[in-house]
């Protein structure tokens, strides 16, 4: 993926809020209506940079990323 989605404002309100929640697993925020508002709008984001997550394993894929770089990036 050609995309830096670490820089997008909706990866950052992602993060933002993974912290506040006080959730230690990505996955489990994710499923809940915060974090998956905001992947939402981070995948909206993403097809306006031209990226195509209309597959399933595309956006998949592209949830893993998103998964494991806020497990990286997002801990305190």
């Amino acid at each position: 993926m050609d995309w830096e989605f670490t820089e997008d404002g909706a990866f950052l309100a992602l993060c933002d809020a993974f912290r506040e929640s006080g959730e230690t697993s990505a996955i489990e925020f994710l499923a809940n209506g915060e974090g998956a508002f905001h992947f939402q709008e981070l995948s909206q984001n993403a097809a306006g940079e031209g990226i195509d997550l209309s597959d399933s394993k595309d956006l998949e894929d592209f949830q893993q990323e998103v998964i494991e770089t806020m497990e990286t990036l997002c801990k305190d």
